[in-house]
């Protein structure tokens, strides 16, 4: 009969073991899921693919968070605790790519692999800091942005006034997104970029956010967020606007309230991304670095697009 599997959810359930004694905890290795919050139906989906692996393989999963994703520190301080704890692995969807780094440093030198998921750390910072990752695990964010803009470009027939709806400045996964969508209007002279701010990846700031680029800019007739979240702000501030169905929408995850959006009409498109995909491939690449097997140190996941004409069938 297989042991019991755990989830511990707060520092206080996996005590404060001292780092050396990671090696009394062989049969059944503790390992750790830090998300940069489980307030996004994204990380929820990863949370229960982490899950699902942990259990099939018999370790003890625990899996934090910051309740925001924008506390970067909160994060840092999580990492440093479990570093503490004597976790066997750390597995760590970045809030910061450039701030995480010193925290990551921290684990590799206590001899704690360390998977990087969903949002790379930065390389520079990461290489002036002598601090060398085990894996990555995620899907390439700049094609992802491609992809939508792309597909702006064929509903629109190359004619848009588009406004854009950021994620955090600075981090990697808004920045590729974006980078990639702007590649893909690039050759279309009659899509215009009229505006571009951050909602920070939140809902209510995406509502805020749009509804303030759309009193500045009434002719705005597309959108592109870089997650659903600021999406689903900006088409609840597009019906307040009462232009419903006049401003073509398109965001990056394909959370399942944005597929009902999608199904409603309300929105256009969600590129989609597989985040329980990623957390079984996070957990079982950890479990493989604890019993030094060797893994992939790019482990790419896949990328679709999710319209009213595939929404029931992905």
């Amino acid at each position: 009969m297989s042991k019991p599997f755990t989830l511990a959810v707060a520092i206080l359930a996996i005590g404060a073991t001292p780092a050396c004694n990671r090696t009394t905890h062989a049969e059944r290795p503790r390992i750790a899921l830090v998300l940069k919050t489980l307030n996004n139906p994204f990380f929820i989906d990863m949370r229960k693919g982490a899950i699902a692996a942990a259990e099939r393989l018999n370790v003890e999963l625990i899996v934090q968070s910051a309740e925001r994703e924008t506390d970067i520190e909160r994060q840092m301080q999580i990492i440093e605790n479990l570093v503490e704890a004597g976790v066997a692995a750390i597995c760590i969807a970045p809030s910061g790519s450039k701030e995480i780094v010193p925290a990551v440093g921290k684990a590799k030198r206590a001899g704690i692999p360390v998977v990087i998921v969903d949002d790379r750390i930065d390389a520079q910072a990461a290489a002036e800091a002598g601090v060398h990752t085990d894996a990555y695990v995620g899907s390439d964010n700049v094609e992802g942005g491609r992809i939508a803009g792309r597909h702006l470009v064929e509903i629109t027939g190359g004619r848009a006034t588009v406004a854009l709806l950021e994620g955090i400045p600075g981090h990697q996964t808004g920045d590729a997104r974006l980078q990639g969508f702007r590649e893909a209007i690039r050759g279309s002279d009659g899509i215009h970029v009229v505006s571009s701010q951050t909602a920070n990846w939140e809902r209510d700031q995406g509502f805020t956010v749009f509804q303030n680029m759309l009193e500045a800019n009434p002719s705005i007739d597309a959108v592109f967020a870089c997650n659903d979240m600021m999406a689903l702000g900006a088409i609840e501030a597009i019906a307040a606007a009462g232009k419903t169905g006049r401003i073509r929408v398109i965001g990056f995850d394909a959370v399942d309230d944005a597929r009902k959006a999608i199904a409603s009409g309300s929105m256009a498109a969600s590129v989609a991304q597989f985040p329980s995909e990623m957390g079984r491939l996070a957990v079982e690449s950890a479990v493989k670095l604890i019993r030094h097997e060797s893994v992939p140190a790019e482990q790419p996941t896949k990328l679709g697009l999710i319209t009213r004409a595939n929404v029931g069938m992905q």
